[in-house]
């Protein structure tokens, strides 16, 4: 990054305050104010998780106006991008984008989006990579890294609990504080600490009663104090309702720029005592310094290389398809012989990213249909569009394109059917009703499969859809998800063989809606959306309830097979060093994801999922080919977080360590034993008997206490199993004020004051 020459006066010292408080707000849709008596500059946004956004010469190209963006690569939206687990991939797509920022004269990119994806209906699950926590924080800090090494700022989003769309502007996420520190913050915290964003997006929803943009906690006490966060935290567009309890609890700058009226109350609020002015000042310190990073690191406008864009776009969207089932090798097809029927309306009019304020307008659009009969050397490829997409021109009805694909499909030796969920269906603003294809969809596929059963079916949807009505009747089943301008070339070269799949599942696609783990509380009701289902989300909840799925987190199969042997677990430093050897046990190249899961201890004092992954790396083999493969767990990624003892706690115990190609398909397994970490507990007397026992410190502790005032009641009690069992869960105080207790309660302050002193000695 391009640092100053000579320093820049602090505009907290050179300003007056009116000028101070128009600087925490933007002077348009997507720029920031700037001062030139301070020498500040503006900073320009856009819109682009997966792509930029920008106004066109003509047009609005504000945040209301999706549809008038000036031409961009459209990359592989994080839910392709996500089946990758390719973080290195990732860090490319964002080089890729920061460059075309750069030739547009934008500093910050306000993305990724690393929300969790809780509900399978969630309309914006297009912008989010994952399930679990760990992916989403090393393919989105892989973005982070690959944008700011360019010298284009990242904007890491949706700060905090972002998990739905119903009532998103007002909806409280009601979350247990260890669910909230273990899925929601865990990823967010990861990237914050390791990538250092240059800001932070805080989101519309409130947590537990409270707007994020007015959060204390989230905003200052955790991000900043605890995670040593020193950017700025900027509003999503229209999250601010009263400016002045923003700026105290943390927030930074307020998106978009509201007309200067709330910068009026600011500096209202700063002249009655209502807002410390120090606290303003802050606030412009550190927009200042943002403002230096934002434009100091990236050249001048100018030109992109869009044909160099468009083929990053191609090679990650080759890693992004999953190929969910293959039986007797139905797949790839052979491109040189044979017929094919190639049906369904997205096939030639493809779905490529979904709808909302990541709209991008693609510098070009490849075709599926276009793609597979650019590689078709001798094989015949013919088509049928099967069915109308919604808003299309007025033509043949659905009924009249079915009967046709059904003939096509009859007389071809092979069917490739392309269906997918609308537009209309998932967007941002809104949520899904349901997880199933359109009707008219799912009965044109059960025609296809009555007339060809070597019927291949591709996806094309921005969330998951349910499949187990029809997947057992289909041979071959393709995850296209959402691929970005160059998904059609992609799916060609995949179902053709010229690329071997190797995307995974970055969530769990359930049998049924109703089996998802949040489905009684998704999305909630009066303003409250309470998750219930705590830590178990996902296929954590899948797995704790035993539920079977249609397919599996991690799951993703190839045109080859992988073995897996010799998993060695080993401790070193402040983590595990894991190592294993795959083999490509088959007979064409490929790329195998190996994903490491971790459960225990047995005994936990918490509830624990079966399993949690804690690692991944993947490996390209040629035929016949080994590898070893390491994978890094850090010491503190066993941790939960322990509310009681208000932070992360390893426990003591025997850890089971796992290798597999999904969370349901475990190849290796060892056992490790790992020592806890010491107590953080502070006994009082509201502890209970068990807790007091459980205590390394405060259990001997309190064992020396009864022995010397036990009477002949106590010692009777104290040695009866069953009343031991009765008494566990009874706080200390109330059992002495039992008469036959042998302690009083008096005696215990001093004795909770003793297990202080002696915890304080041995930790000393």
């Amino acid at each position: 990054m391009t640092q100053r020459s000579t320093p820049r006066p602090s505009p907290a010292t050179a300003l007056p305050l009116a000028e101070k408080a128009a600087l925490t707000s933007g002077s348009g849709d997507f720029v920031s104010e700037g001062s030139e008596a301070a020498g500040l500059p503006a900073v320009r946004m856009s819109d682009g998780p997966h792509g930029l956004r920008l106004p066109r010469e003509t047009g609005d190209g504000g945040q209301l106006d999706l549809h008038s963006a000036a031409p961009a690569t459209c990359f592989p939206p994080a839910v392709a991008l996500g089946s990758s687990w390719n973080p290195e991939l990732a860090e490319e797509v964002a080089a890729a984008i920061a460059a075309e920022a750069v030739a547009h004269g934008v500093h910050v990119v306000l993305g990724p989006g690393i929300n969790i994806k809780r509900s399978p209906l969630c309309g914006r699950n297009f912008e989010y990579f994952s399930e679990d926590p760990l992916v989403s924080s090393e393919l989105g800090g892989a973005m982070v890294r690959g944008l700011q090494n360019a010298g284009v700022g990242a904007s890491l989003k949706h700060y905090a609990a972002n998990n739905q769309e119903t009532d998103r502007m007002r909806v409280s996420a009601d979350i247990d504080e260890r669910p909230l520190r273990e899925i929601y913050l865990r990823a967010f915290e990861r990237v914050v600490r390791r990538d250092r964003p240059w800001s932070v997006m805080a989101s519309y929803n409130g947590v537990n009663g409270v707007p994020v943009a007015q959060h204390t906690r989230l905003l200052t006490e955790i991000l900043r104090d605890e995670w040593d966060f020193d950017g700025i935290v900027v509003s999503d567009w229209g999250a601010v309702r009263d400016r002045v309890a923003a700026l105290r609890a943390g927030l930074d700058l307020q998106m978009p720029g509201p007309g200067g009226h709330t910068d009026r109350e600011v500096a209202a609020a700063v002249e009655s005592g209502a807002l410390d002015e120090a606290v303003l000042d802050r606030t412009v310190e550190r927009l200042a310094l943002f403002a230096d990073r934002a434009t100091g690191g990236a050249g001048a406008p100018g030109t992109f290389d869009a044909d160099a864009s468009h083929r990053v776009a191609g090679r990650a969207a080759d890693q992004c398809v999953v190929l969910l089932k293959n039986d007797d090798a139905l797949l790839p097809l052979d491109p040189a012989r044979g017929s094919l029927a190639v049906i369904g309306e997205f096939a030639r009019t493809p779905r490529y990213q979904g709808a909302g304020s990541s709209q991008v307008t693609p510098t070009r659009l490849d075709v599926p249909l276009d793609g597979l009969r650019e590689l078709a050397t001798g094989a015949e490829v013919r088509f049928a569009a099967g069915y109308a997409l919604p808003g299309g021109e007025d033509g043949p009805s659905d009924a009249e394109l079915a009967e046709e694909a059904v003939r096509l499909a009859e007389s071809s030796d092979t069917a490739v059917l392309f269906l997918g969920l609308p537009a209309q269906d998932e967007s941002e603003g809104f949520d899904r009703d349901h997880l199933d294809l359109p009707a008219a969809q799912t009965e044109l596929l059960r025609r296809v499969l009555d007339v060809n059963p070597r019927t291949v079916v591709v996806l094309s949807n921005g969330g998951v859809v349910r499949t187990a009505p029809w997947q057992d009747r289909v041979p071959a089943l393709v995850e296209g998800w959402l691929l970005g301008q160059a998904g059609g070339g992609a799916l060609a070269r995949v179902l053709f063989g010229a690329v071997n799949p190797s995307g995974k599942l970055t969530e769990t696609v359930p049998l049924r809606l109703e089996d998802s783990p949040s489905h009684l509380s998704f999305p909630g009701e009066e303003g409250r959306a309470r998750y219930g289902e705590g830590i178990f989300v996902g296929y954590r909840g899948y797995d704790a309830q035993r539920r079977e799925v249609a397919f599996p987190f991690g799951h993703g199969l190839s045109y080859t097979t992988f073995g897996y042997e010799d998993l060695a677990v080993r401790e070193d430093g402040d983590g595990f060093h894991v190592t294993l050897t795959v083999t490509n046990t088959g007979t064409v190249a490929g790329r195998e994801i190996v994903q490491l899961y971790v459960g225990g201890p047995d005994g936990s004092r918490v509830l624990r999922p079966v399993r949690e992954l804690r690692g991944f790396a993947s490996v390209f083999l040629e035929p016949g080919a080994s590898a070893e493969v390491a994978v890094r767990v850090a010491r503190h990624d066993l941790a939960y977080f322990s509310e009681r003892e208000g932070g992360w706690k390893v426990e003591d115990g025997r850890y089971r360590f796992e290798a597999g190609a999904s969370s349901r398909d475990i190849r290796a397994q060892v056992e490790t034993d790992v020592a806890g970490d010491p107590s953080g507990l502070r006994l009082t007397g509201r502890n209970t008997l068990a807790e007091w026992f459980e205590h390394p410190v405060g259990g001997p502790l309190l064992m020396e206490a009864f022995a010397k005032a036990r009477t002949d009641e106590s010692a009777s009690a104290l040695a009866d199993p069953m009343m031991l069992r009765f008494l566990a869960g009874v706080p200390l105080d109330v059992i002495c004020e039992f008469p036959q207790s042998p302690l009083s309660p008096e005696s215990l302050p001093a004795l909770a004051d003793e297990v202080e002193a002696r915890t304080a000695r041995q930790e000393g």
